[in-house]
C-alpha cells in the first residue's frame, strides 16, 4: 500500500491545534520538525529542566501521513473548516510502502568512536572482530554512539579505566542518566568491576537491561533513588546543562574520596558556569571539546573531599 503525505508550515501558536484538527479528519500520523533544520536560521530546542514546557520553533512543519483511502486536499479543508480558518499553503507527495524494518536499520551503520572501539547494530557484522565492540541497537532511550556527547564519554571511560594491566580492575563507576546503558556496558566491558547504571526515565531502564543482556555484561540498572549514600570512583553524567547544575550536590556526593567525575551534555557556550558550580567539590576542567559540546573532567581532591551540604 502506497501513502500520501501532506506538508504544510504553520505558526507555533497554532501547531498543535492543526495536528489535532487532521487527527481528527483522518491523518494517522503528525510529525512536527523545524522547516530551517540544517540551516543557519535553525532553531535548536533541547527542553532541558528549567526552559519554558512550550519551547517550539517559531515556525513549524508538519507532515500528516494518511492512507490510501483518504484524501488529504479534503481532510486538509476539513480540518480548516474545523478552526474557522483558512487552508495554508501545502504540498503532498506519495510515500511508497516498504519494509519499514529494514528501511531502518538502513540508516544505521557500525559507528567507529575510536581505534579498538566501535558501536555496531545487531544486524551488522563487526567491522574489527577483535575490537571492543559494543551491540547497541537504537531505541528509546538516548544513546547509540552518534552523538557527539556519547562519543566523549566513552573516550574519557576509555582512558580512564584503562591500567597498566590494560583493566579498570578494582574500580566501580555509576552512570547517572545511562540513557540506552551505553556507557555502563562500555565500563563494565572496559573492566570495571562494579558498574550501576541510574535514570528517572523507567523506559530507559529497560532498554539498559536488555543491552546490558545482549552484551553478556553484568550491570545493575536501577532507579536514583534505590542508589541510597553509595559513593563510586568514577561517575559520570551525560544529562543536559540544566540538570547538571540542579544535581551538583548530589553527584559530588556520590563521587568517593580521590575520585573522577565527568560531565557532558554541555554546549561548549556553558562549561564556565558549569565549572563553577563543580569547583567546589572538583579540580575540574574541560578534557575535550566536539561539534560544539564539551566534557569536563574533575578529580575529587582531599581538601575538597569532605565539602558535601
Amino acid at each position: 500500500m502506497s501513502y500520501v503525505a501532506l506538508r504544510l508550515a504553520v505558526d507555533a501558536d497554532n501547531a498543535d491545534a492543526w495536528s489535532d484538527a487532521l487527527l481528527a479528519s483522518g491523518a494517522f500520523s503528525i510529525d512536527a520538525a523545524d522547516p530551517r533544520a540544517g540551516s543557519d536560521a535553525e532553531t535548536p530546542i533541547y527542553a532541558e529542566p528549567g526552559e519554558a514546557p512550550d519551547a517550539r520553533w517559531p515556525i513549524t512543519q508538519l507532515t500528516a501521513l494518511f492512507d490510501s483511502s483518504h484524501d488529504p486536499h479534503a481532510a486538509l479543508q476539513r480540518a480548516a473548516e474545523s478552526l474557522m480558518c483558512a487552508a495554508p499553503r501545502h504540498e503532498t507527495f506519495v510515500v511508497p510502502d516498504q519494509d519499514w524494518v529494514r528501511a531502518t536499520q538502513s540508516q544505521f551503520e557500525s559507528i567507529r568512536i575510536a581505534d579498538g572501539l566501535w558501536v555496531v547494530p545487531s544486524w551488522c557484522d563487526p567491522p574489527e572482530p577483535l575490537a571492543l565492540n559494543l551491540s547497541l541497537d537504537p531505541g528509546l532511550a538516548f544513546g547509540t554512539g552518534s552523538h557527539p556527547t556519547t562519543r566523549l564519554c566513552l573516550l574519557w571511560l576509555r582512558a580512564h579505566l584503562k591500567r597498566p594491566s590494560g583493566t579498570g580492575e578494582g574500580v566501580s563507576v555509576l552512570d547517572y542518566g545511562c540513557g540506552s546503558g551505553i556507557l555502563s556496558i562500555a565500563a563494565k566491558k572496559l573492566g570495571a568491576t562494579r558498574v550501576v547504571g541510574t535514570d528517572v526515565d523507567s523506559q530507559a531502564l529497560t532498554a539498559s537491561v536488555a543491552n546490558a543482556r545482549a552484551n553478556d555484561v553484568d550491570v545493575s540498572f536501577v532507579a536514583p533513588d534505590a542508589i541510597g549514600d553509595a559513593t563510586f570512583d568514577i561517575v559520570v553524567a551525560n544529562i543536559l546543562t540544566n540538570a547538571l547544575l540542579v544535581l551538583a550536590p548530589l553527584l559530588a556526593a556520590r563521587v568517593a574520596k580521590g575520585g573522577r567525575i565527568a560531565l557532558c551534555g554541555i554546549l561548549a557556550s556553558q562549561a564556565d558556569a558549569v565549572i563553577a558550580a563543580y569547583r567546589r567539590w572538583f579540580e575540574i576542567e574541560v578534557w575535550e571539546s566536539a561539534d560544539g559540546w564539551s566534557l569536563l573532567a574533575g578529580t575529587r581532591s582531599a581538601r575538597r573531599a569532605e565539602n558535601i551540604e
